[in-house]
Order: C-alpha cells, then sequence, then structure tokens
C-alpha cells in the first residue's frame, strides 16, 4: 500500500491563523484612513501657504491695497457664496469673498484653492487681517488638526 500524503487539519489551521495575524499587523501598520486624512491635511497646509503668499504679494505689490472685498479684521471664507460664509468657517463673515476673481486678474492666484470637502462657493478656507496687519489663512475643514497658516 502507498502511503497518502497531505496536510493535517491542524497545520491547515495554524497556517490560516498566522496568515491572518499577518494581515492584520500590516493593516493596522499602513492604516489608509490615517494615511488618507494626513495626505488631506497635507493639501489644505499648501492650499493655505499659497492663499496666504498670493495676498501677501497683492499688497506689496499695489502699495497696501487689501483684494476686493476684504475690510477690516473680518474673517471672511473665500469662495463664490453670496450668503452661508459661516457654514465651513464659524465665525466668518456672512458673504464669502471672491479673493481668486482678483488675484487671478493680477497673475497671484489661478483660482481659489478648494478644500477636499468644500466646494468653489464654499472652499473651506478663511482669511483675515489683524489689527497689525498680519494675514491668517485657517483651513477651516482640517480632520484632526487645527490648520493655520499667518506672516
Amino acid at each position: 500500500m502507498k502511503k497518502q500524503r497531505a496536510f493535517t487539519l491542524i497545520e491547515l489551521l495554524v497556517v490560516i491563523g498566522i496568515i491572518a495575524a499577518l494581515t492584520t499587523v500590516v493593516f493596522v501598520a499602513l492604516d489608509p484612513a490615517t494615511r488618507f486624512k494626513a495626505a488631506r491635511n497635507a493639501r489644505r497646509t499648501t492650499d493655505a501657504d499659497t492663499i496666504l503668499a498670493a495676498v501677501q504679494q497683492y499688497v506689496v505689490d499695489t502699495g497696501g491695497s487689501l483684494p476686493n472685498g476684504m475690510v477690516g479684521t473680518t474673517i471672511y471664507q473665500i469662495g463664490s457664496c453670496g450668503s452661508g460664509g459661516a457654514t465651513n468657517c464659524p465665525g466668518a463673515a456672512a458673504a464669502c469673498i471672491d479673493i481668486g476673481a482678483t488675484l487671478s486678474s493680477n497673475k497671484y492666484l489661478k483660482n481659489n484653492p478648494i478644500d477636499p470637502n468644500g466646494t468653489a462657493a464654499t472652499t473651506g478656507y478663511s482669511v483675515t487681517k489683524d489689527a497689525n496687519n498680519l494675514f491668517t489663512v485657517n483651513a477651516c475643514l482640517a480632520e484632526g488638526t487645527t490648520i493655520a497658516v499667518s506672516r
């Protein structure tokens, strides 16, 4: 008689258990949800810095004039909305300001950057100028952190 060769049930269960444990460890180490959140927040930081640089360059080149719609130390959500400016950015004025229109015509910014969870009407970014003429751009829809750039 010929002896049959095969894996026992216990050997198969051990191998399946090892594969399941390795898969769990790899999935937890990679954690795609956290990676996607970090990628969206990195984009928000870059967009806020881009907006701030464009606004500052515009103010310098125009001898201190603010982009159309900015008045005093009011917080404005950037976008094309006529109302609902505080939707994504609490504390913002009722109307948004479309700084992309002003800055794109002067070659500082091609268009308003839009947050990954924002829209063209309410981009998810706000801009304000304080009493010391320092500009601050906030990413209002940041996930798990505060993203604000000031100069």
